[in-house]
């Protein structure tokens, strides 16, 4: 066998057009080393620690814990020892950490709202290893933003960048301490812009692929200039880890409601007072439009600023003030971002044609709730949109109370248990429900991760389905 020889220079011609295709392809990729020199010392760790209440449940014979070695099998919600606790064993300490990133030169921070959530005491630990307790100035569960002021001045400060100019494809990257490990980096891509998650239709998210986990919520997401364009609050996994998913608050929304915590402490939202559900292909057809878009109007509280405002059950809401209204989970934040007292124009089809109508917004009836029933009733886990029942229905079934189920979101929690679009739903985790409202206070109370029994009727006969809430 002949082998083939090459001349030394044709070697070195190949190794030298080797050696340059790879340090062509280096310099495509970012450097971030100058921005992290720069961002780090604004990012700080949060920690957090709270008493939570003794399960008697969990007691043994006489009052005594239950051995030590079973404590695997019941997880974190398990007793401490008697000695272990705070207030002589009547409660245990839990204790949580993330991250956040200074706002200001006098001490304000801002980090997710589920970071803080029940905290007992916040401390706050600096670039520069001091510890400081924190003041929750407020939080808002419905955006997942906190602010948090620690006594402090002269503090680095981030730059803020503007998160509408962002753009899918744009190289981003993350500080913050997964798993504790304080100003961990990471960096990816934004893989979307404007996602809507379930139960988060206030926030248009950013979708990227940097590895966030556990430890890294409340921590800053930065473009190449080093400027702040996200909060990063989510992971989809399946595993509890890492799996490519991440979505983060664009700081211009968290900056919006931060303004506000500092200025009231608590966010005023607008309130339309309507029920909606999606448009789909069928409907869209029927209401005359040429593709299935906006949010249509499934009914109207009677006392709300829609009713009062002219707008009809069966209005396809299309426009909020000239800005598209793509899809029904975009209305709650097109709306949410204008204040109580405003002005919105909408476009609306009726009847198949495009008509306009200005309503005066109002206030949410109790800013307290976490999930406003107008809009989305028990939609926000289930994945529902349900309807008082028809009193000839309740007869005929000889019932007192039930919902009716009018839409069923594809992939959600009530579609992979079997709930079907007409059932009549009277019954969840053994509680009656007879209202929208009733049915989504139970549902936010439930369990993660258990089987839930539900009862309903479906053709006249009574029927058991299990869901689990994820």
């Amino acid at each position: 066998m002949k082998r083939l020889v090459l001349p030394s220079t044709l070697w070195l011609c190949l190794v030298a057009m080797f050696l340059l295709g790879q340090n062509a392809y280096a310099q495509t990729l970012p450097d971030f080393t100058e921005l992290v020199e720069d961002a780090a010392p604004g990012v700080v760790n949060i920690s957090t620690s709270r008493t939570v209440q003794r399960n008697p449940a969990l007691q043994g014979f006489g009052g005594q814990e239950i051995p030590e070695i079973f404590r695997h099998f019941f997880g974190d919600s398990f007793p401490s020892p008697p000695n272990s606790g705070s207030g002589g064993g009547r409660g245990q300490e839990r204790q949580s950490l993330g991250s956040g990133f200074i706002i200001s030169a006098d001490g304000y921070v801002m980090t997710n709202a589920h970071v803080v959530q029940d905290a007992d005491e916040i401390l706050v630990r600096l670039n520069d290893r001091r510890e400081l307790p924190a003041e929750l100035i407020g939080s808002d569960a419905q955006t997942d933003v906190a602010l948090l002021k620690i006594d402090a001045n002269d503090l680095p400060v981030l730059n803020l960048g503007d998160s509408d100019a962002l753009k899918v494809g744009e190289w981003v990257a993350a500080i913050g301490s997964p798993f504790g490990f304080d100003h961990s980096v990471t960096a990816g891509i934004v893989s979307a812009i404007n996602r809507t998650l379930p139960r988060d239709a206030y926030v248009p998210f950013i979708q990227t692929d940097v590895a966030i986990n556990p430890g890294n919520s409340g921590g800053p997401l930065f473009n190449l200039e080093g400027e702040v364009i996200g909060i990063n609050s989510q992971i989809f996994t399946r595993s509890g880890g890492f799996m490519g998913l991440s979505f983060a608050i664009p700081i211009n929304v968290a900056m919006d409601v931060a303004d506000q915590l500092r200025e009231d402490g608590r966010v005023n939202r607008g309130w339309l007072g309507v029920m909606i559900q999606p448009v789909s292909q069928d409907l869209a057809e029927s209401f005359g439009m040429s593709e299935a878009i906006g949010a249509l109007i499934a009914d109207l509280d009677p006392e709300g600023p829609a009713a009062q405002g002219g707008l009809q059950a069966g209005d396809v809401i299309l426009e909020v003030d000239g800005e598209e209204v793509d899809r029904s989970s975009s209305l709650p934040r097109l709306i949410g971002r204008v204040a109580p007292g405003d002005n919105v124009e909408l476009t609306l089809m009726r009847d198949g044609e495009q008509v306009s109508e200005t309503v005066e917004l109002g206030s949410w009836p109790d800013m307290d709730e976490t999930t406003p029933a107008a809009n989305s009733d028990s939609q926000v886990r289930l994945g529902v949109t349900v309807a008082e029942v028809d009193p000839a229905m309740r007869e005929r079934l000889n019932i007192s109370g039930g919902v009716e189920v009018s839409q069923v979101e594809p992939d959600s929690v009530a579609a992979q248990a079997g709930l079907r679009t007409g059932d009549i739903l009277v019954s969840i985790d053994h509680r009656s429900v007879s209202s929208a409202d009733e049915l989504m206070r139970i549902v936010e109370e439930l369990p993660n991760d258990r089987a839930i029994p539900v009862r309903l009727y479906r053709d006249g006969r009574s029927l058991f389905v299990a869901l689990r809430l994820e």
